[in-house]
């Protein structure tokens, strides 16, 4: 019997969801939740071979990212993944080129991460200064997506900078689009070299509220539970 894109059968549905809450319970209560970075490093061989017939603007920012922090943690056709090199969580180099025009047309390739807890009430204030600045805020992470690590920098600077109320999101356009001029012809720019604010440490994550959690929840769990034993 064939079942449409989606569909779960009842007995299952219940199940996924007591499935869900024990394992919740059991990440919360232990160390185990969280990101666990792979350790291991590829190879140049598999890199160049990954990246062989990538456009050249993802195949620059590989480049650079491998000359600065070496070689990547992880590779597949569509991307390599590094894990806490530098200031950063975890950096991306994509293949697929997203087009971005502002400040100027470029394409976005580089998607860097750090921990940080954005407020709610500021996540619009975000995505109105820069479509390429994402909030998760479930895991406690915001990331910056641009052509190169310095225009990154200067995103997540300017982030930090209107979730604080330090500037509005017009005055952050503004001041992205003169630094990041200044950064490319080569004049001082501070925010595009380095990050101006200590970076979060300890537990960013969000995990919200529960709103529902009843008996329908409690039976299942009850009926999966020896899973976890």
């Amino acid at each position: 019997m064939s079942m449409e894109t989606g569909d779960m059968e009842p007995g299952d549905r219940l199940k996924t969801v007591a499935i869900g809450a024990v394992s919740n319970a059991k990440i919360q209560s232990s160390d185990e939740g969280g990101e666990k970075p792979t350790p291991t490093l590829l190879d140049g061989q598999t890199v160049e071979a990954l990246t062989a017939d990538w456009p050249k603007m993802s195949k620059s920012a590989a480049n650079e990212v491998i000359k600065k922090y070496g070689l990547p943690n992880e590779g597949m056709p569509s991307r390599l993944i590094w894990y806490n090199t530098g200031p950063w969580k975890r950096t991306i180099v994509n293949r697929d080129e997203i087009p971005h025009n502002f400040p100027q047309p470029h394409s976005d390739v580089l998607e860097q991460f750090i921990d940080y807890q954005v407020p709610p009430e500021r996540v619009s204030d975000l995505a109105r200064f820069d479509g390429s600045v994402i909030v998760e805020r479930t895991k406690g992470e915001v990331s910056a997506r641009c052509d190169m690590e310095a225009a990154n920098i200067l995103a997540i600077n300017l982030m930090h900078e209107i979730v604080t109320g330090k500037r509005t999101v017009e005055e952050a356009r503004e001041f992205y689009s003169e630094t990041s001029a200044a950064y490319v012809m080569n004049r001082p720019a501070p925010y595009a070299e380095a990050f101006q604010f200590p970076l979060p440490q300890g537990d960013t994550t969000d995990a919200d509220e529960t709103i529902i959690m009843g008996d329908m929840v409690k039976q299942g769990v009850e009926k999966v539970k020896d899973i976890f034993r």
